[in-house]
């Protein structure tokens, strides 16, 4: 699937399940979860031990049209191409690596690098980011999304950290293309409870597309 096709897609969907875990079991467990609950954006963080194995076995489980296979907490250029080999269709940084960037471009893979200023939002643009993560988002809440597309409407922004149900519908109304969700999504892995996840990812969904709606 081409790179303009896995944009469109995380856009149009609006959420990437942001997951981290202390196994690789537990991971496949928290992707079927939110699969189950209409989240197809799965960013598996490179803080799960052995990721790449992870995505890996994700990508042979799943096709393309069941699931956008993402890899994140990528720091450098040497794990972004460990993760593009192992299956992985974007990239999310919680900064800028310009050379994560160049690679990903390199091999048309979506790159989404983290910012959190104006300043750091243009030089994300000026390296060729596809959509930028505003990260840690819960430091301003949902204004920060309208303060920055003030100065930049043609900034994608996609806000993760403190990203939760109750304030979804502020993030997408304040201008965000698309919701990185972490804990306040994938929680329920902790006591086990994976009907939990689904069941968030559910409501998630619901509140994006409410709030597109109006």
């Amino acid at each position: 699937m081409k790179k303009e096709q896995i944009i469109t897609r995380i856009r149009d969907n609006g959420l990437v399940a942001v997951v981290r875990a202390e196994n690789e079991d537990m991971a496949g467990r928290i992707t079927e979860a939110c699969l189950e609950g209409g989240v197809s954006a799965i960013e598996i963080t490179f803080t799960v031990p052995g990721a790449h194995k992870v995505i890996e076995s994700l990508a042979k489980r799943f096709s393309e049209d069941q699931i956008i296979l993402g890899a994140g907490t990528v720091l450098d250029p040497e794990t972004a191409r460990i993760a593009i080999l192992s299956g992985a269709k974007f990239v999310v940084s919680p900064s800028l690596n310009t050379e994560t960037v160049r690679l990903c471009n390199r091999y048309r893979i979506a790159c989404m690098p983290g910012a959190m200023t104006i300043k750091e939002v243009i030089d994300c643009l000026e390296a060729g980011a596809d959509i930028i993560k505003v990260f840690p988002g819960e430091l301003f809440g949902p204004k920060i999304i309208k303060s920055i597309k003030g100065p930049l409407p043609q900034a994608e922004l996609m806000p993760t950290g403190g990203v939760s149900v109750d304030n979804a519908g502020e993030w997408i109304k304040a201008g965000a293309v698309a919701l990185g969700a972490g804990s306040s999504l994938t929680g329920g892995a902790k006591t086990g409870d994976y009907a939990k996840i689904t069941e968030v990812a559910k409501q998630f969904i619901q509140k994006i597309n409410e709030a597109r709606s109006k």
